[in-house]
């Protein structure tokens, strides 16, 4: 399951990874219930208010230009005209897919061996979207202001691929370490690989959630919020262009603060998607050194 990206955003409007702020309301009983290390769950009245925002005509009407583009965000030039562009984004017909899922991502907090601190914490909700000529999206949305609302078009199925390979392989949770481009599932108190990256950094058998905890404390802990390397703006994701055309790490190191939707994919922690844009893109991989 690759990762393309193309950003682009609608209206001018800049879609923004902010620390912090995404208002997901968890269920409050859980950290008393569930095992150290395993996420709060997102209550499924808050998934279904998360995929209702999908299905507003105004959404299916951007999929369908979406699909009809092919995921080119609304700057690039097509070889057809706008009456063309119309007609294939009303055949693209896009519907609801599968389940509308949260998406979690390694916690700044567990990383820095803060006690009782969960894995992973919900970043944002993913629906998957397919077209009618079997082109799949994955649409992200977040709670601002009490309301859930679409923030984001992303090529692929990544996000609910990953969480249905988790159930399908005895339950869990599925989460991603960004950094490093890796989705794990972290079942019965170890952390199993889903993905050829998470199998690199945990091997096929997987580890411990402590032995976890260790590596990602190894690879991370002197980059995290408020350390001197995010102090030296090393943690942002803002790498030039040309740097990011040559796969170069920013600063010479993995981004672990908040990065604007042109480069998402190293921020660590909970996060909110910001402004009254909805960003277009397809995905790329983001490797950080």
């Amino acid at each position: 399951m690759s990762s393309m990206r193309d950003a682009a955003v609608v209206r001018g409007a800049a879609a923004v990874l902010l620390a912090a702020g995404l208002g997901l309301v968890l269920a409050p009983a859980a950290s008393a219930v569930e095992p150290a290390g395993v996420p709060e769950p997102v209550p499924a009245a808050e998934l279904a208010q998360a995929r209702g925002a999908v299905q507003s005509p105004a959404v299916l009407d951007q999929l369908g230009r979406f699909f009809a583009r092919k995921g080119l965000p609304p700057t690039a030039k097509l070889t057809v005209g706008a009456a063309e562009e119309a007609a294939a984004a009303a055949a693209a017909a896009p519907r609801l897919s599968g389940d509308t899922v949260p998406v979690y991502t390694l916690d700044a907090a567990f990383v820095s061996g803060t006690s009782g601190a969960p894995v992973a914490r919900a970043e944002f909700t993913a629906s998957r979207v397919v077209a009618a000529d079997g082109q799949v999206a994955s649409v992200w949305t977040v709670k601002q202001g009490g309301a859930w609302r679409v923030v984001n078009i992303a090529t692929g199925g990544d996000e609910s691929d990953y969480a249905r390979l988790a159930a399908d392989g005895g339950g869990g949770t599925a989460f991603r370490e960004p950094q490093v481009n890796a989705w794990y599932v972290l079942r019965d108190g170890r952390v199993l690989p889903l993905d050829e990256e998470a199998r690199r950094s945990v091997g096929e058998g997987g580890v411990s959630l402590a032995a976890y905890q260790g590596l990602v404390r190894q690879r991370y802990g002197d980059k995290l919020p408020g350390s001197a390397y995010d102090r030296a703006g090393k943690g942002g994701g803002y790498e030039p262009a040309a740097q990011r055309a040559a796969g170069a790490p920013a600063g010479g190191g993995t981004a672990l603060t908040a990065v604007p939707a042109v480069t998402a994919g190293a921020a660590l922690g909970v996060t909110a998607l910001a402004g009254a844009g909805l960003a277009l893109r397809r995905r790329t991989a983001v490797r950080r050194g």
